[in-house]
């Protein structure tokens, strides 16, 4: 009960600075002219938005952890990387790197993380390759999170579902800091969340985006997942598989049409959606249920024999295959 507690007093704690924090940024973003201006392809808004809601999110985050508990290495690790990806991004909203930029300082935090012992640790996997995933997983979930935030209250959304998932997952697994800091960060998203659902009155940015990546992938591998079964190391790519699946989506189609990936194009899934019948709150909402849905299937998975969770990745990996498909006759255009 003294664990739940302290999760929700965390929670609380976050919610109501980022409540505080939010409105005062877009205030001095308005001021300085921090916005983004709709451009009629991919930025349909009807008018300029500001950004700054990132740092909204990374000061909340930052101010209700150092009044929760005191900080260990892979804490200050998580934090000083996710201090970088920050700076990256604030330079970016204000400016503009280009995706070589971006990835060489994603880089740097990834090997902050590392380096402060933040990384995949499986005993049925060599050190090396261990090395590689881990690399390769917090820099997918960085990309992936800002791929996704591209229509309000989205990106922050999913990030507040998936962290409440992980902090769940955590306490299960006996790892109370981990779990607080997902409170923390789940807390901080929803009081953005207030000012960021549709209509949105301020973006959180890739200074936003790039932090919940970075932030919510740390997390994910720092629990334990296969005390039941082997199969269960694949749960946190279901627990991020809404913003996942979006990327690799886009890459695959961007592929098919002959298009750079890193290029801005509308064939996001939640473009799609929208293209379809639904309204942009509908869409989000959807988003939301499917990472609860997932979420939800992660756990089952852990706490199931090898032939439960089989059963289980199953049935996600073929209705991911078939929503792929039904996705990809949605025609889209510039």
């Amino acid at each position: 009960m003294q664990g739940w507690l302290a999760y929700v007093l965390t929670f609380v704690l976050a919610a109501s600075l980022a409540t505080w924090f939010t409105p005062r940024l877009r205030a001095a973003a308005v001021r300085f002219g921090i916005v983004d201006r709709p451009d009629g392809k991919l930025k349909t808004q009807s008018e300029p938005v500001p950004y700054l809601g990132g740092l909204a999110i990374y000061l909340s985050f930052l101010v209700a952890l150092a009044l929760s508990f005191r900080f260990s290495e892979p804490v200050l690790g998580a934090l000083l990387g996710g201090s970088i990806v920050v700076i990256l991004g604030l330079i970016d909203d204000l400016g503009q790197l280009g995706p070589g930029v971006k990835l060489a300082g994603q880089a740097v935090a990834v090997w902050v993380l590392i380096k402060s012992g933040i990384y995949v640790k499986l005993i049925f996997i060599h050190p090396v390759l261990a090395l590689a995933i881990s690399v390769l997983w917090l820099l997918a979930v960085t990309n992936a999170f800002n791929l996704i935030d591209i229509m309000d209250g989205l990106s922050a959304g999913t990030a507040t579902i998936a962290a409440l998932i992980l902090m769940i997952v955590a306490h299960l697994d006996g790892r109370a800091t981990t779990a607080t800091m997902a409170a923390a960060l789940a807390g901080s998203c929803l009081g953005f969340l207030r000012y960021n659902f549709a209509p949105a009155r301020i973006y959180m940015g890739d200074t936003g985006s790039m932090f919940l990546g970075l932030l919510v992938g740390a997390m994910a591998m720092e629990v334990s997942y296969t005390r039941q079964n082997r199969l269960s190391a694949l749960a946190p790519a279901m627990i991020l598989g809404v913003p996942l699946f979006d990327m690799v989506f886009v890459m695959y189609v961007r592929y098919r049409r002959g298009l750079p990936i890193m290029l801005g194009s509308p064939d996001h899934v939640a473009l799609r959606l929208r293209k379809w019948r639904l309204s942009t709150r509908q869409t989000v909402l959807v988003s939301y249920a499917a990472t609860a849905a997932l979420g939800v299937a992660a756990i089952a998975m852990m706490l199931s024999s090898t032939f439960g969770a089989l059963l289980v990745l199953i049935a996600v990996v073929l209705t991911a295959l078939g929503v792929a498909v039904w996705l990809r006759r949605i025609e889209m255009s510039l």
